[in-house]
């Protein structure tokens, strides 16, 4: 095996994307105004979300009834700049007013907003054992179960997540991890355009709910079956250099971020400002890990931030 070099990394892959042309003699086009609804499944972290955004600088908006998301964006409007970025927390607390989420959102992009949709879900588990350790019922529950209030939650809002412009899972992380993720997700400067979230897994332990696409890095060897690195995960630099040196890993690697180079025209031109990339192996600990640090390395440029989770890291 050959010494690890923790070597500069060359010219990103993918090209920075173009800057926005002003024409001669205009005067630059006034901030925009960013908008996000946050919604998802009670239990889910739209709270904490909310948290880390107000902390952020945002002009947060709890249980705000969804007519009345045009005219929060008309009044960040009026500020003159002194708003800039603000959120609204949408969900079934308001009751009969929810059925009017779509019916906003379409007014506003008719005005010339665009707000995007953060989703926060969580699987049935982890909800039921949030719910349980806070001893509060489920919003829908009723005289039910606190399963039956959960599965009328994801039926109701089966429409709003697939339309949503980021899907959140936050099963299995706790507190501090998902403030952590939701900082790196609108962090950034200025100029980032799209973000993507590279996210290391365990097929074990399941696929991610948040994952665009999904990429499987078990045709490689497995350090795990090698006695000096078994012990070792894909953040060690043997482990790394053994995975990355194995036949197939470059050229997946190369084909990778070719795929992705053609993927980022459409995703901004449709709108869609965050992508999450799972990456999987049998237990999250070695070739994932490896192969989704390489990949965010290489794919991120000015314009492009590239956000590295191993979300199954320290499980085994």
């Amino acid at each position: 095996m050959s010494q690890y070099r923790d070597e500069p990394n060359p010219e990103p892959a993918i090209a920075a994307l173009p800057e926005a042309e002003q024409p001669a003699g205009r005067e630059p086009a006034a901030p925009e105004i960013e908008i996000a609804v946050i919604t998802g499944m009670s239990g889910a972290g739209r709270s904490t979300a909310a948290r880390v955004m107000e902390d952020a600088g945002w002009y947060v908006v709890d249980n705000l009834p969804p007519e009345m998301l045009p005219e929060l964006a008309a009044l960040a409007a009026r500020s003159q700049g002194r708003v800039r970025r603000v959120a609204a927390v949408v969900d079934v607390r308001s009751h009969e007013f929810f059925e009017a989420f779509f019916t906003s959102l379409a007014a506003m992009r008719a005005a010339g907003v665009s707000p995007r949709i953060l989703f926060f879900d969580s699987n049935d588990e982890s909800l039921v054992r949030r719910f349980e350790s806070v001893r509060r019922p489920h919003p829908l529950q009723g005289e039910g179960r606190l399963l039956d209030g959960i599965q009328a939650e994801r039926s109701r809002l089966a429409d709003i997540r697939s339309s949503a412009d980021l899907l959140v899972d936050s099963s299995g992380l706790n507190v501090h991890q998902l403030s952590a993720k939701v900082r790196d997700m609108i962090g950034g400067g200025p100029r980032v355009r799209l973000r993507i979230a590279v996210v290391s897994f365990g097929f074990k332990y399941g696929v991610p709910l948040d994952a665009d696409l999904v990429f499987d890095m078990r045709f490689l060897p497995n350090p795990f079956w090698i006695p000096e690195l078994r012990t070792y995960s894909g953040l060690d630099p043997a482990v790394s250099e053994y995975v990355l040196t194995r036949p197939g890993a470059a050229g997946f690697l190369d084909r990778l971020i070719d795929l992705l180079e053609v993927m980022v025209g459409g995703y901004l031109s449709e709108g869609r400002r965050y992508i999450t990339v799972a990456i999987g192996c049998t237990g999250g600990k070695h070739r994932s890990v490896a192969i989704a640090r390489e990949l965010a390395s290489r794919v991120s440029t000015p314009e492009i931030a590239a956000i590295v989770f191993h979300r199954d890291l320290g499980r085994e």
